[in-house]
């Protein structure tokens, strides 16, 4: 029982640090940052972080052909492309409005697993996505849900995130790592990113030095960073310790923080349709989710690998 009791407190501690990066990210676009820029410095101080983690590990980054094309993959549709798509929408949306989206995450990645065969056809799961439609169409039709009206225009860009996030996980269901565990797989993505945004960062002209002494959207920038290759490293370990069906329940504490620290930090207030989508988008992840079995039971990284 204390061992559980931990772990779901640690569940709550992952949510509360993950949930944050989202009103920090709308601090971070406040001054003309733009997505390749921010992006280049996630990656970076990620490869730092999980470079430091394989070394104590004692665990190569293997280059083989095979391994370098999930390093390539992993990083695109799992960094560059919805992180920029995000950035660019959190110029425009509330954090929180962005918080609530991507929560869809689950809810959109069950229609890919049915086509792509990592499912099977689920009524629950069915009535939990058309929940999921529901809360998406809460936000974007009533008039008074959004600030401003102009705001809908972005809605599709912020979705652009959860629809790639979702298809990573089913890339990896279904076609796997290549023998790879995740730490080293976020370590090459890392690399890879660094590789990727940095032309791009120099190109576009969003490359950008943190400024000394710091104003608020370099801090932004820094402590969003190291939190978010914290809490991939710390969502990794509990998925080897409780497993994948234990630590996918993430996904409400992420939302509910992402609500509330973007209430504390940034002043945000929201319609009732906003909390309307939000209690209904809450329901739905009930039952897309998978069934919660016990932590004795759930499989771990070891049994998987």
């Amino acid at each position: 029982m204390r061992d559980k009791l931990f772990l779901m407190a640690f569940l709550l501690v992952l949510g509360a640090a993950w949930g944050v990066t989202q009103p920090l990210t709308k601090i971070a676009v406040s001054e003309d940052y733009r997505q390749f820029g921010l992006i280049f410095w996630q990656v970076s101080i990620s490869t730092v972080i999980l470079g430091v983690i394989c070394a104590v590990r004692r665990t190569a980054l293997p280059l083989g052909a095979r391994h370098i094309w999930v390093y390539v993959v992993i990083a695109l549709i799992g960094t560059v492309l919805p992180n920029g798509a995000s950035y660019q929408a959190m110029v425009h949306l509330p954090a929180g409005i962005v918080s609530i989206l991507l929560s869809l995450i689950p809810m959109i990645a069950f229609p890919m697993a049915l086509a792509l065969g990592n499912e099977q056809f689920r009524l629950r799961r069915l009535i939990g996505l058309t929940l999921g439609l529901i809360a998406v169409l809460l936000i974007t039709l009533p008039e008074a849900s959004l600030p401003e009206r102009a705001m809908l225009a972005v809605i599709p860009l912020a979705l652009v995130a959860p629809c790639l996030y979702a298809f990573e996980g089913n890339y990896v269901a279904r076609w796997g790592t290549a023998g790879l565990d995740p730490f080293q797989v976020m370590f090459g993505a890392s690399i890879v990113g660094v590789i990727v945004t940095l032309p791009l960062a120099i190109w576009k002209g969003q490359f950008l030095v943190l400024q000394i002494p710091m104003g608020a959207p370099d801090v932004a920038i820094l402590v969003s960073s190291v939190i978010h290759a914290l809490t991939y490293t710390g969502y990794v370990w509990l998925i080897g310790r409780a497993g994948a069906v234990f630590a996918v329940q993430v996904s409400y504490p992420v939302t509910a923080f992402g609500l509330l620290w973007s209430m504390l930090l940034l002043g945000e207030r929201y319609s009732v349709w906003v909390w309307a989508a939000f209690l209904v988008m809450i329901v739905g992840l009930t039952l897309v989710q998978p069934r919660p079995r016990l932590l004795d039971s759930a499989p771990t990284l070891r049994d998987t690998a």
